[in-house]
């Protein structure tokens, strides 16, 4: 009873079960590792829950389409055109991305051509390099974490006891930004801060607002208002 779906194939090569499940199950495995690694590390305002579950679903379409390939030059090129006719036209913002959608396509090929392990070892090499790049949070500059915006009504020359209550609450200090307004008699400062303890953030906007001279104080953090 069987027989038509071991025998079903009539390719050069005949499909073992085992293997074609193999290939499927592994390439749908190295997808939810790689899919997790994306929610995880993910950020930004860009994510789609349909993203993720393509990069579950890619990975087994492409080992699929390796799988009935199998070396056939005439069935690839009749893949090919089969292909042609579907537009896909989903821009992807985010470079990372267009990574991780490369990352499960080679997985898939990887698990159709049978080199399972491969597919095995690529997917927990990359996801471990996808993990360090997050954590570690590879290629940014930022040097400071808080942006400190407030009004000076005192005279410019006596600005240094701002700096030296910034100094209590900061490694590094930079003014950022000194505007002068002649009709309201204030400056509009913008300081740059790399915080001692960025949970005390509250703290240091309460003691601001009580310095003799100082108003309209707000804060931001630096990676909102620079690097995405």
């Amino acid at each position: 009873m069987s027989d038509w779906l071991v025998y079903g194939d009539t390719a050069p090569l005949p499909t073992e079960i085992s293997t074609l499940l193999l290939g499927l199950l592994l390439a749908f495995l190295c997808g939810q590792i790689i899919a997790w690694v994306y929610m995880y590390t993910h950020t930004g305002l860009s994510y789609s829950r349909t993203y993720v579950s393509s990069l579950i679903v890619l990975p087994i379409t492409v080992a699929l389409v390796m799988l009935v390939l199998d070396n056939n030059l005439v069935t690839a090129f009749s893949l090919l055109a089969v292909f042609a006719v579907v537009r896909f036209r989903n821009i992807l913002r985010d470079t990372l991305d267009t990574v991780f959608i490369l990352a499960v396509i080679v997985v898939g090929m990887a698990c159709g051509t049978q080199k399972f392990t491969t597919a095995l070892v690529g997917t927990l090499i990359s996801s471990l390099a996808l993990i360090y790049i997050w954590f570690t949070n590879f290629g940014s500059r930022q040097r400071y974490d808080l942006i400190l915006n407030l009004d000076w009504a005192q005279p410019l020359s006596k600005l240094d006891k701002v700096e030296l209550f910034l100094e209590r609450h900061a490694f590094r200090i930079s003014l950022a930004s000194q505007r002068s307004s002649e009709e309201e008699n204030v400056a509009h400062l913008s300081y740059r801060l790399l915080l001692r303890d960025s949970n005390q953030v509250d703290k240091l906007l309460q003691e601001a607002r009580d310095l003799n001279g100082v108003s309209n104080v707000s804060s931001l953090k630096a990676e909102d208002e620079s690097e995405v």
